[in-house]
């Protein structure tokens, strides 16, 4: 037996907090090497959001290499309270509920391993939703349909044969999710690859291709004021010669407006309101339009902090994995040595995340000299399902979407289900295994309705997750500064132990770090003069509820 790994040798089969599910994993079975958790950073790293990373900073200003370092920093960053907290996971082989026990105590963990699984539950079902949606896209494709806008029944049962797939990997364990992680692997990282072939080929040059993104950095159209005047300034893309793609505008929010000959210079408008522009190319056999965009007023004088700037995206893409950092035992439990865990996060985490963000930013730079039908920044196709409609090979959609399919199942299953199961069976060890908490996950993910709260539901659970800083703070000062990394195995199991904190289950200590942390990374949302401290909420909750919690239980 490695030396990394204490074993429970107490017969607790009968503590109402223990189950074979929670139950430490034996050193027999721990079958995870540093390429199976390299494997599952890969499936869960490759995913539409991580796709879309660079284009969020890139719209506000940055360019392709700086968003790409921002990530590339962050995830780096993320990886080092990964591999602390994945510590317990793999000395002493319990998953995040139950090492949870012994900061917060056996009642009140629930409070930081539930709030975890339901932010779980909610980006499984809207995971689900887009998986439905891409075997939708398959049947389109091979029945001809061009498919229909909104919601319909076709979409529905697209939901429901991926809803099924993923159950059919929970109910049969995790030794299935890891063969379902080591097989994904590859074959994503080879779409990646080909991907970028497959652009670099069409605009015939790397340097080519990422000349364009500067031309992302320009919003189609804004407005700015002058003397109390007010101008309209226009931005089209160019193609691979330099040429203009757009011809004609046309103000559509005014009556009296009709489509005009494009110009870059400032065109003089009588207000700033609510003005919507469209535009389009008229050359050729037929006419290309643009979606219509809202021009916004801009403050031509306004100087920001580049500085404060790259803070903000850095605590944004921090709190991109701010969940998994919390249950990361969930997974390292099943890693045979401390040496796997970490060389294996370490290669799968930071590595991905840069690889797949930069094929987002290659990908899209390449589609707006290679598509004419893309005349305006606004209308680049970020997304992949964006980019996989511009096809119309039908072959090519449909390997596509199973890609898409691969993607989004290894994602859903090792980020948004090991958790909650987990998190769930905690709450009654007795009568709710992994499956069945699984199965409550699966449940959780239909009743929030993703279909309608897509986007909403995105927002709110980066927002939710991003204050999850504190959770992290209170388990690894806990684990490496209390404790120094010794955790009695055998009490983490009784109602009546040294973790039940005086029979109330839980640890007053854990829970003022807590409170103090969540309220002050959301203070600022309210206070503006406090507003940095929302600004950087994922650092601010973990500083604060890591130094409060040292001193409470140093007292």
């Amino acid at each position: 037996m490695s030396k990394d790994i204490v074993e429970l040798h107490e017969d607790l089969s009968n503590s109402p907090l223990y189950s074979e599910d929670l139950a430490p994993v034996p050193a027999n079975q721990r079958t995870w090497n540093k390429w199976h958790l390299a494997a599952i950073w890969v499936g869960m790293a490759v995913c539409i959001p991580t796709y879309l990373l660079a284009s969020y900073m890139i719209k506000t200003g940055l360019n392709w290499y700086e968003a790409l370092i921002i990530i590339g920093l962050a995830n780096l960053i993320i990886t080092i309270p990964m591999v602390l907290n994945g510590h317990a996971g793999v000395k002493y082989g319990v998953p995040f509920p139950v090492i949870g026990r012994a900061a917060f105590g056996t009642k009140g963990v629930h409070l930081a391993s539930v709030a975890r699984g339901v932010i779980a539950c909610g980006w499984f079902g809207v995971q689900t939703w887009i998986g439905g949606l891409a075997i939708y896209a398959i049947f389109n494709a091979i029945t001809g349909s061009t498919g229909e806008l909104g919601l319909s029944v076709g979409k529905f049962v697209g939901f429901g044969v991926f809803w099924i797939i993923n159950m059919y990997f929970i109910w049969k364990g995790t030794e299935s999710i890891k063969w379902l992680e080591t097989y994904s692997a590859p074959i994503l990282i080879g779409i990646g690859l080909v991907l970028i072939y497959w652009s670099y080929a069409k605009a015939e040059g790397f340097s080519i291709v990422l000349d364009q993104s500067v031309q992302l950095e320009k919003t189609a159209a804004t407005i700015s004021s002058e003397n109390d005047l007010y101008y309209l300034n226009l931005n089209s893309l160019k193609d691979k010669e330099g040429h203009l793609k757009v011809t004609e505008y046309n103000i559509v929010s005014d009556e009296n407006s009709t489509w005009q000959a494009f110009t870059e210079n400032p065109v003089l408008i009588n207000t700033s309101d609510n003005v919507q522009v469209q535009f389009r190319n008229t050359e050729g056999d037929s006419e290309v339009l643009s979606s219509v965009v809202t021009a916004k007023l801009i403050d031509i004088n306004a100087s920001g902090s580049k500085l404060w700037s790259y803070l903000l995206w850095l605590t944004a893409m921090v709190g991109f994995w701010a969940t998994m950092s919390i249950s990361i035992a969930d997974i390292t439990r099943y890693a045979s040595t401390q040496k796997d865990q970490v060389s294996g996060q370490f290669i799968g985490l930071p590595v991905t995340m840069m690889l797949y963000s930069f094929v987002g930013i290659f990908v899209t730079c390449a589609a707006i000299i290679n598509f004419k039908d893309i005349l305006i920044a606004d209308d680049a196709p970020w997304d992949p399902v964006s980019l996989i409609a511009k096809f119309k090979n039908p072959v090519v959609v449909i390997v596509a979407q199973i890609f898409m399919i691969i993607a989004t199942l290894s994602t859903n299953i090792a980020a948004n289900v090991i958790a909650p199961s987990n998190a769930f069976s905690n709450l009654w060890p007795k009568k709710i295994s992994f499956k069945k908490g699984g199965t409550i996950t699966g449940i959780i993910g239909i009743l929030i309705m993703p279909w309608w709260l897509l986007n909403e539901i995105s927002g709110f659970l980066i927002f939710v997750s991003g204050l999850l800083g504190p959770v992290l703070g209170i388990l690894i000062c806990d684990y490496f500064l209390i404790r120094h990394k010794t955790v009695e195995l055998a009490e983490l199991y009784k109602e009546e132990g040294v973790y039940s904190y005086g029979k109330t289950g839980f640890n007053t200590s854990a829970m003022i770090a807590l409170a103090v942390g969540v309220f002050l990374a959301l203070v600022g949302y309210w206070m503006p003069a406090l507003s940095f401290l929302y600004s950087l909420s994922w650092f601010t909750g973990f500083i604060i509820s890591f130094s409060l919690y040292y001193f409470l239980m140093k007292k």
